[in-house]
């Protein structure tokens, strides 16, 4: 029994000693390079459902990034949906919270339409531009506007708007 506690002590303290903004680079560079897939996979691969919704939902992406350079097509699909479910569990656990939404629109904009997972990014898009102004943190909102910058979900306008903030 004694054990038991131990292990479930020492397996909290892993899972909430990552620090988000180590999590946040590691997602950014695994989005646009190959070779950091892995690492941001293994970085998560403690997390459960029963986490912070923002690592869940980084989980999902570290999940769905990875099923992109699987070798056949179902492994493809299944690690896929795997990780999407990751991201709807986090989104439907936690409405409010900006990041899984903005976790969930970069997963979106960049995957092949014939996977149907684009439903969301117009919800998604007002989300992050209505909520935009109230981001505490400075190196989420750095993070979120490098992305809006660079993305082709979003108007002139609205990056206008964006990088004034």
């Amino acid at each position: 029994m004694k054990h038991f506690f131990l292990i479930l002590i020492a397996y909290s303290f892993i899972s909430y000693n990552i620090s988000l903004p180590e999590v946040r680079e590691a997602y950014k560079a695994a989005a646009n390079d190959k070779t950091k897939v892995e690492g941001f996979f293994n970085m998560l691969s403690e997390i459960t459902k029963k986490d912070k919704s923002t690592l869940v939902a980084y989980k999902g992406a570290s999940i769905a990034l990875q099923a992109k350079y699987a070798k056949t097509i179902k492994e493809k699909k299944e690690g896929f949906i795997n990780g999407v479910s990751y991201i709807e569990y986090a989104i439907k656990t936690d409405p409010n919270n900006i990041e899984p939404r903005f976790v969930r629109l970069g997963i979106q904009e960049n995957t092949p339409k014939l996977l149907k997972y684009k439903d969301a990014i117009d919800e998604d898009k007002q989300f992050i531009l209505k909520q935009f102004q109230y981001i505490k943190s400075n190196n989420l909102k750095e993070h979120i506007r490098d992305y809006i910058l660079q993305s082709s979900i979003f108007s002139s306008e609205e990056k206008k708007l964006i990088k004034n903030q």
